[in-house]
């Protein structure tokens, strides 16, 4: 189907090289372990999870910036690769990236309405100057860049204007698929509210289908029309936003939820969680969260659970996709 995001089995690992005493041996980092989603024509589906969730590797797979160990990336009803052959370039033209650090990701030693006008260059080599100027003026002015702008360096604007000129080099070429990895977290309070406010109308008048990539769970709750929550490189809820913020049933993600300050509600429980993250070269066997969860079973230590959907919305957890362990004393 046109426009629609289908991810099935995808994973992602690293060899590493570890010495033990006078020997070495090779051990695998799981980034990505199994990810299985879909995303709707014009749906906007957000993803977040602490620092090393795999977030960031799962918005490279995507785009095909990172081939995967396994399992396949399709959009549109065609598969994404990794390798820079010509069908990889004619996708590229579909698919953009808003990135987190702006800075980064644009050249110190071009100006602005260089850097704009440079994908309609290579992608779309048969326009004219004037039509390319026309598109990258008309693209600016959506997002709030005046055309002298375009006649500065990146280190000569401001944070929250070097982030429209990644929202405005990604929208100017038209996607169909917008990825945005961490596109606000640099930036302050304010600056982030105008930054979401003009990604939200351009939303409105260009519909495409997004990942929205972030920590932060109350710039997802207002961009996204499902989240998916991470942990270890697995998927363990996804939802609505209505339902994974107000009712999130993993437990993790109700520690995440419960560690959102809200006006008003300074008295309300919250979920603090013991201990780190574990290893992702040692990925604990059953389920990964059980060295954390409050609720940890027998169960739980022993056998991963699968992701669940019921209506619409998934859980990878026994205590809910199975009632009688719910039953079972704590482990």
């Amino acid at each position: 189907m046109k426009g629609r995001l289908s991810v099935k089995n995808l994973t992602r690992y690293y060899k590493l090289r570890q010495r033990d005493s006078l020997f070495s041996r090779t051990k695998l980092l799981k980034a990505v372990d199994g990810l299985t989603f879909d995303v709707a024509p014009g749906e906007m589906l957000g993803i977040v999870g602490e620092s090393g969730s795999g977030k960031s590797t799962t918005a490279r797979l995507l785009l095909g910036h990172l081939s995967p160990t396994s399992g396949e990336v399709s959009f549109g009803g065609e598969k994404v690769g990794a390798v820079p052959d010509l069908a990889w370039r004619q996708m590229r033209r579909r698919m953009q990236m808003i990135y987190q650090d702006p800075l980064g990701a644009l050249d110190p030693r071009i100006i602005v309405l260089g850097q704009l006008e440079e994908p309609l260059i290579v992608h779309f080599p048969e326009l004219t100057r004037d039509v390319r100027r026309a598109k990258v003026r008309a693209v600016m002015g959506e997002v709030g860049l005046s055309s002298h702008h375009g006649e500065r360096y990146p280190h000569e604007l401001s944070g929250g204007q070097r982030q429209r000129v990644i929202i405005a080099r990604a929208l100017v070429m038209e996607p169909e698929l917008l990825v945005c990895d961490e596109p606000v977290s640099a930036l302050d309070v304010s600056v982030q509210a105008q930054v979401l406010n003009v990604f939200q109308d351009i939303r409105e008048r260009n519909s495409f289908t997004g990942v929205f990539i972030s920590h932060d769970l109350k710039v997802v709750r207002q961009i996204a029309d499902r989240v998916a929550v991470m942990y270890l490189g697995r998927i363990v809820e996804i939802g609505r936003p209505d339902e994974v913020f107000h009712q999130p049933q993993h437990p993790y993600s109700r520690a995440l939820v419960s560690a959102v300050p809200r006006a008003g509600r300074s008295g309300r429980e919250r979920i603090i969680l013991s201990g780190d993250p574990p290893n992702p070269v040692n990925v604990p066997a059953g389920c990964p969260f059980h060295t954390r969860c409050p609720e940890v079973r027998t169960v739980c230590r022993t056998l991963r659970p699968e992701l669940v959907s019921d209506s619409g919305r998934a859980v990878a957890c026994h205590l809910v996709n199975n009632p009688s362990v719910t039953r079972e004393e704590a482990a």
